[in-house]
């Protein structure tokens, strides 16, 4: 009833966990049994162990949250030889979001992780607004997009889906213009730009001044980005940004994604995707439908 198709990744449900805001998976084993995820997209992962931005670097904004955590993670190698062998057991798509301050970091990263069986696709984060390099700088500019996309497409033979920032004037070029470099489905949206300051101390909250803001909040604009991109390109969407029940997870279906990703929720409520999953299945059944697929894209 559930399952669905990203390139050549099969998902027994649409339901994946968002990078950066379910570590790997394990933290939260406790929680939900994640042998029922359609996937779980690892935090992103560089060439070499990063310790992130200083604090203070997350704040809670009306309907959302905004993040300047600086891709945080203890880097390729370490992730290779000591959290892989971890979780590559667990019954769902484990997928790796690799991202760099250099085209020749990114295929580095990508060019380890193809190497690792259980981990059939990479998400290619060119979209991230907390680091000062790379990171964002590449995924808005249709150029510089296709750039990195076709040159970690060339040491990476797995699924690549790529991850679009929607601090663009169109998304809709980036997304053509990664789809003609090679990638195999786009997911949308990352974090929008954003900033908060504390007036009692006049400075802002973050130490970065602005960060990624998410949540409820951009949940209409990400609907949105989706539709025009789902309408463009040729390619599986994945669409994320403010999901925190079934009902905005159809909502993105039905714009035209074929899965969707569940972030800040997670921390609002670690046990999120198992009811959104439970929520979808329910949908189904009132509504006699035997196959999702039968809704993606309907609007």
């Amino acid at each position: 009833m559930l399952e669905v198709k990203i390139h050549d990744l099969k998902l027994k449900n649409p339901v994946m966990t968002a990078s950066g805001t379910f570590g790997y998976g394990e933290e939260f084993a406790d929680f939900v049994d994640l042998n029922r995820l359609g996937g779980i997209v690892v935090k992103g992962t560089t060439g070499e162990c990063r310790q992130g931005n200083p604090y203070p670097r997350m704040a809670e904004t009306p309907s959302g949250m905004l993040n300047a955590v600086g891709l945080q993670n203890v880097g390729v190698d370490a992730f290779c030889e000591h959290v892989y062998d971890r979780i590559k057991d667990i019954d769902t798509n484990i997928i790796v979001n690799v991202s760099g301050s250099s085209i020749e970091e990114y295929c580095e990263v990508a060019e380890k992780i193809n190497a690792l069986e259980h981990i059939p696709a990479i998400e290619l984060n060119i979209s991230c607004p907390n680091v000062k390099k790379g990171g964002m700088g590449f995924g808005t500019n249709p150029d510089m997009a296709a750039q990195v996309v076709g040159a970690v497409r060339k040491v990476y033979r797995k699924t690549m889906i790529v991850k679009l920032t929607p601090n663009v004037t169109s998304i809709v070029d980036i997304a053509k213009a990664v789809q003609d470099a090679g990638a195999d489905s786009v997911s949308l949206i990352n974090t929008m730009l954003g900033m908060a300051i504390d007036v009692e101390h006049r400075r802002p909250y973050l130490s970065t001044v602005t960060g990624g803001l998410s949540g409820p909040c951009v949940k209409p604009v990400a609907v949105r980005m989706v539709w025009q991109v789902a309408h463009a390109v040729k390619i599986p969407v994945v669409g994320l940004g403010g999901i925190s029940t079934a009902s905005d997870a159809l909502e993105f279906l039905m714009a035209g994604a074929h899965a969707i990703e569940v972030g800040t929720a997670n921390f609002v409520d670690p046990a999120v995707t198992m009811k959104i999953i439970a929520g979808l299945e329910d949908y189904c059944n009132r509504h006699g439908i035997r196959d999702i697929n039968e809704i993606i894209g309907i609007i």
